[in-house]
């Protein structure tokens, strides 16, 4: 993609349907020209996602009244915060990530660290111990309908700088059964320079917004 060309609203949603599949949540239903996921929880009750901005967006967040609804744009804030009553608040300002060639090669994890990889109704799970055998880093992927996602990268603080970032990554991108599945995800900036290190490149901005 390039600064004038739009998201492509087909991977928009493969990535938000792949997303739901890895975290256990409803596939997402069309909803104001985008998509509707019912996540069901107190901080979230429901999550609309739009790859681009358009009447729908603008009609929706006005009559959207109560919190833990919220509300997500491929683009920037300012555009966002355009098509926004003066209740919402900008609460994140991301950018969706994608790669298309293959993960750089491995590398051996640091004396200690142990990587177990776990598969539950088409999603596989990474989870790095340490040496105490406590958690160092964790990572979710789940393929479908051609797009492959990753989700929920963390590393702990007291394990990063150690090279756990890179070896969830490429050890996630091991479970992906398709070549051609597209591999995508959102990044914070913090997770972006990791990415960027592992030839990913961002694809659109991606901004959140709710009533809080």
């Amino acid at each position: 993609m390039t600064p004038d060309t739009a998201p492509d609203p087909a991977l928009v949603r493969g990535w938000l349907a792949a997303r739901s599949l890895a975290r256990g949540l409803p596939a997402p239903v069309a909803d104001h020209g985008g998509w509707r996921v019912d996540t069901g929880i107190d901080a979230e009750r429901q999550r609309y996602v739009f790859a681009e901005a358009g009447p729908g967006l603008a009609h929706l967040a006005a009559t959207i009244t109560e919190p833990a609804i919220f509300l997500k744009l491929c683009a920037d804030a300012a555009t966002l915060r355009a098509l926004l009553p003066p209740r919402w608040t900008i609460t994140d300002a991301n950018r969706m990530m994608v790669t298309d060639g293959p993960p750089p090669p491995r590398r051996p994890l640091p004396a200690g660290y142990i990587a177990t990889t776990t598969h539950t109704a088409g999603v596989a799970h990474v989870a790095i111990t340490g040496p105490a055998g406590d958690l160092a880093a964790s990572g979710y992927a789940a393929e479908l309908d051609g797009v492959f996602v990753y989700d929920r990268i963390v590393t702990a603080e007291a394990h990063r700088r150690r090279g756990l970032g890179h070896a969830l990554m490429t050890t996630l991108a091991t479970t992906r059964r398709s070549p051609q599945s597209q591999q995508i995800l959102t990044a914070t900036d913090m997770g972006a320079a990791l990415y960027t290190s592992l030839g990913w490149r961002e694809y659109c901005a991606y901004t959140s917004a709710a009533i809080v």
